[in-house]
């Protein structure tokens, strides 16, 4: 399957919407202060931006549980916020969203991430960043870990999004994996072979680099097939950015999936649009290919948008109809390895 037609991806949008997730990992928040800069300071060589307006949006695991209920889905999420503005700005926007967030807990004293980006005329021109990333200590991840144990047991699929932030510890790790849920996983290097029987492993090129610390060869069937079984997942998914993605399934299927052709914008969050994306599609019905080539349909109409944001059920529906190819690649694209 090359594509998806438009019976397949509406059937598809339905299932979705019965669709209950769990967004475990770093919660942020994002904040935007917008305006225009025509000169410079004279106290240091850097621009003076008049802000004309702000926002915020949901940022990190959060911003993924926010893909979720933008597609159709129910989400509860899970993490950790202090007792702080930030903490309680991040869960208003939970609640606007629509997204649960029974399955945070409130850390006293710990800093809620929360980044500042400085636009001007779209264009961004500072960011600061107000976090920590100690872990969580035993008293917190235990309370963590109970959380996650009590919100998965009404849920169809669980979504791993690390950021290094400290909240994916391996306790809080193994009470999500250990659930009886699908498990979708987005990994940074702290944990990043802690996630042993993931349903969808899913590292971006740079992660995986970083994490094996040696080229990465997307390309290569044998090197995918090796790799899953050193993750030991059922599907390794690896995001190449404009190269797309490459999968290696867990039947041994070696897919290339190449990336939309779309005007590109802003890369900020396309990753969580993909993640989220592949997690309702499975628990729908998808396949894990079918998943893939929708999510490549979302990750482009997400690069095409400012700042982190999400996609619709409707700009899917367009996409897919308009017939841009958002599908494994052409001849000698799909490769089916020795192993099972």
């Amino acid at each position: 399957m090359d594509r998806l037609n438009l019976d397949r991806l509406d059937a598809l949008l339905r299932g979705i919407r019965s669709v209950r997730t769990l967004v475990v990992g770093d919660v942020m928040l994002d904040r935007y202060l917008h305006g225009s800069a025509s000169r410079i300071s004279p106290e240091a060589p850097v621009p003076v931006v008049r802000i004309s307006g702000q926002w915020r949006a949901l940022g990190g695991a959060a911003n993924v549980a926010a893909n979720v209920v933008a597609l159709g889905a129910s989400c509860t999420v899970a993490g950790c916020v202090g007792d702080d503005d930030g903490g309680t700005e991040l869960r208003g926007a939970l609640a606007d969203a629509g997204i649960d967030d029974a399955g945070l807990v409130t850390v006293p004293g710990r800093q809620t991430t929360v980044k500042t980006r400085v636009l001007s005329r779209h264009h961004q021109v500072a960011r600061y960043d107000m976090e920590v990333e100690e872990d969580l200590d035993a008293e917190w991840s235990g309370r963590l870990a109970a959380s996650i144990r009590e919100c998965a047991v009404d849920v169809d699929v669980l979504i791993l999004e690390d950021y290094n932030k400290g909240a994916l510890v391996p306790e809080v790790i193994a009470a999500a994996m250990g659930a009886g849920r699908p498990v979708i996983v987005d990994p940074k290097a702290r944990n990043f072979f802690a996630y042993a029987g993931a349903s969808v492993f899913k590292p971006n090129l740079a992660e995986l680099e970083a994490a094996l610390q040696d080229r990465v060869v997307a390309d290569d069937p044998g090197w995918m097939a090796a790799m899953r079984g050193r993750l030991a997942c059922e599907n390794l998914l690896v995001t190449l950015g404009e190269g797309g993605m490459a999968l290696m399934t867990a039947d041994g299927e070696h897919v290339r999936v190449p990336a939309v052709a779309r005007s590109v914008y802003d890369v900020s969050g396309a990753g969580d649009t993909v993640t989220a994306t592949v997690a309702v599609a499975m628990a729908a019905g998808s396949g894990i290919l079918e998943a893939a080539i929708l999510a490549n349909h979302a990750a482009a109409l997400e690069v095409g948008k400012l700042g982190v944001a999400v996609v619709t059920p409707a700009e899917l529906r367009e996409a897919v109809a308009e017939g841009v190819p958002g599908g494994a690649a052409g001849p000698g694209s799909r490769t089916r390895t020795g192993e099972g």
